[in-house]
Formats: C-alpha cells, structure tokens, sequence
C-alpha cells in the first residue's frame, strides 16, 4: 500500500521548514521525501496538501485511556463492561488530537494493546504499565475507611497494592506476567487519594531499587508518580528512569535529575484543569483535593520552569483520564509559558519522546520513519496554540494509514 502526499510544509522540531515538499508512505513507513514531483503508479493514494503543514504525531507519555476521572463511586456503580467501553471514545478522541502513540501510565490492559494492533477500533499505539505499585495507605490504595475495596480487579489485571521487598518484586514480576512495557511506582500521595499528603515519599529506597532491580533484569523503565521532593531523591537514588509531575522539585534535585539522565513528566494541564473546573458536586472529598491543588499550582509552574533551565529532559505527558480526553496538545502551551520555545515544545512530544521511550525511527518526518503523522491548517512555529484546537488538525496518518480526516 502506498500514499502519497503533495504540497506540504514538513515541520521536524529544531530544524528548518521543508517547503513545498512530497511524501510517499510505503506501507507503514516514510519512503521518499522531495521538492520534486513524485511519479506513482494509478492505484496510489494522492493527498493534497494544499500548503499546509505536515508534523509527526505526537506522544502522550502520561496518560490513562481507560480513565474518565477516576471517582470510586463510579467504580462501585458500573458494570466492568463500562470499563473497556469507555477506552473506545477516549482512543477517538486521543486520535484526533493527534497524538499517535500514548506511555499509559495505569489503567489500560493488554487488551487494548492488542485490539490496537488488531485494529478493531481506531486508537493510538500504546505503552503499557498495568497497574501502578502502591502501598498500603499510598496513593491510589482504594481501600475505604468503611471497608470497601474500590480498586478495579479482573483477570489479567493485578492489584498494585503491596508492601516490603518481597511483595514489590512479586507485584512487579506480575505486572510483566500482565503484558506491562514499563513499571509505574506511586512515589508520593497524590491529590485523588484522600488522607494522603502530596509532600511525603511513599515506600523506602530498599523497595524501590528492589522494584528497579527486577524491571531492569527485564529491559523495563521503572516511572514515579512523584510530588515529594524527598521522593524524587530516592526515586534517582533508586535508578529510576523517569518522575511524574515533579511538584516540589528544587535546583538540587534538578541537577541530579541531568546528572543520572531521569526524564521529568511535569502534566501541568492537570492541575490547572483541575483547578480552573472543580470536582463534582457529589465528590464528598472534593475539598480537600482542592486544598491539595492549590498547593500545587502555587509552585509547580516555577518549579518546572526552574528544572528546565537547568537541563532536565522534559516530556509531553497530559494525566488525560484524570481530566477529559483530547485536550492533550493544550499541554504545548504549559510547556512554553515555562520558557520553552515552540520548537522545543513540539520536540518533548515527537523525537524526544520517542526517543524515551526507545525508537529511533519515530517522532520526525525523515525517511525510513514511521508514518505517523499530521496535517495542520497554519504554522505551530508562530502559534503553538492552533494546535489546542483539533479542528485545526485535518488529517492523521498513523502507520501509513489515514485515521482521521
């Protein structure tokens, strides 16, 4: 199979506009590239590009497809149907927002991974962490005061809740029996959780280089859910390869973070969604994760901008699932307010995230890449908020077949 597209500006974070360029897609990667007018055969498919401008699809590496907010409540109201159910729209709605490929970081199963790869619906490739390790009392242990279990749990989806060395390397062992890509580790409370605090670290350093120890046996990235600053050190301490959100980072902590090559996540979409919308009327916690919010967006853009004047490598990644879906771009905007330019931006969600998550054919548009890809209607380079709005994202091609137009 074979496409062909004419007439577009090809944009490759930190490089020169390509200009008035063709592109020939042969089965699922980039074949030719050129200013010069590409000769195909009669069953090619041809897509005019009308001048407009052709980017990669970008990478979501923080996201949970199944999630829709995540309240208890629901968990305990719906069928488990509903569960898989909700991943249909939510990998619409990802699709058309242009991201192509999302890092899960707890939610998603094998299922959708292979429905993906099967395509029995139109979704983005996926990586997988299952289920999140917590600890007893941590962020996202769904036990209640009243007794009641809340965490969703289904064959083929280990619980995540475990304590002490040996249970660690079991439930991580178990995550990759599962189908995970890479392990995810609550490292600190979380604003969802209630009775815990954003500012303290959660499981000690012997399990979490335990945790770590096992994932690397097996070639796997071990990921913090992180707003504790005394977490984050024992996360790098522990060989950690990445940090979510990163709250409270401070300068030292930062240059550890360059020194030992961990990525920071920072979501700062989330939070300010969160802040800006509410929880719902119902949500009888809901004032005590406002509390926690508002200590988190106080700082948490300055502290971001702070670890990115020192060097840490900054990835794209939304929470989308705690917040609604296809919104993930909007996470651009953030990443510039902190001093980014939109080159810069646009490379935390294409090569440098790729480039993460261990392809090296992924994330520009070069030949013998991927064809992911999108189509947009004006320049990201002088505006990267056009891309907030998904009409303005007119075609998406992903692995060499158009998913949206």
């Amino acid at each position: 199979m074979q496409t062909l597209i004419e007439n577009v500006n090809i944009i490759n974070p930190m490089e020169e506009i390509g200009t008035h360029q063709n592109v020939l897609i042969k089965d699922n990667a980039i074949e030719k590239i050129s200013s010069k007018r590409i000769t195909v055969k009669k069953d090619v498919k041809v897509i005019d590009g009308q001048d407009n401008y052709l980017l990669p699809g970008f990478i979501d590496c923080h996201c949970h497809i199944f999630g829709k907010g995540f309240h208890k409540e629901e968990n305990m109201a719906n069928p488990l149907g509903i569960h898989f159910y909700n991943a249909v729209p939510h990998a619409a709605q990802t699709i058309n927002a242009g991201v192509t490929t999302i890092r899960d970081c707890g939610s998603a199963d094998l299922s959708f991974k292979l429905a993906q790869k099967r395509k029995m619906f139109v979704a983005p490739k996926i990586h997988l962490s299952i289920n999140p390790l917590v600890m007893t009392g941590g962020h996202f242990d769904l036990f209640l005061p009243s007794g009641f279990d809340m965490e969703i749990m289904y064959p083929g989806y280990p619980k995540g809740r475990c304590d002490g060395v040996d249970e660690v390397l079991k439930k991580t062992r178990e995550m990759k029996r599962a189908g995970a890509d890479f392990i995810k580790v609550m490292c600190s409370g979380g604003v969802l959780t209630t009775n815990t605090s954003t500012e303290f670290p959660q499981f000690n350093i012997e399990e979490l280089k335990t945790i770590v120890c096992e994932a690397s046996a097996n070639n796997m990235k071990v990921s913090a859910h992180c707003h504790s600053l005394k977490g984050m050190n024992n996360c790098i301490d522990a060989g950690f390869s990445s940090i979510e959100h990163g709250t409270f980072i401070d300068k030292k902590t930062a240059s550890r973070m360059v020194e030992k090559n961990v990525a920071l996540v920072p979501t700062m979409l989330v939070h300010q969604h969160l802040y800006k919308n509410g929880f719902p009327a119902w949500d009888s916690y809901a004032k005590e994760k406002t509390a926690k919010l508002k200590e988190i967006v106080n700082v948490h853009k300055e502290n971001i901008a702070m670890a990115y004047e020192q060097g840490v490598n900054i990835l794209m990644g939304t929470d989308s699932g705690v917040i609604p879906h296809g919104h993930n771009l909007e996470e651009l905007n953030h990443l510039t307010d902190i001093g980014m330019s939109e080159d810069e931006a646009l490379a935390c969600g294409t090569v440098k995230a790729a480039k993460f998550l261990g392809h090296e054919n992924l994330g520009l548009i070069k030949e013998n890449y991927v064809a992911d890809l999108i189509l947009v209607n004006s320049n990201p380079l002088d505006d990267i908020s056009i891309l907030s709005d998904n009409d303005n994202i007119l075609k998406v091609i992903q692995d060499g077949f158009e998913v949206k137009n």
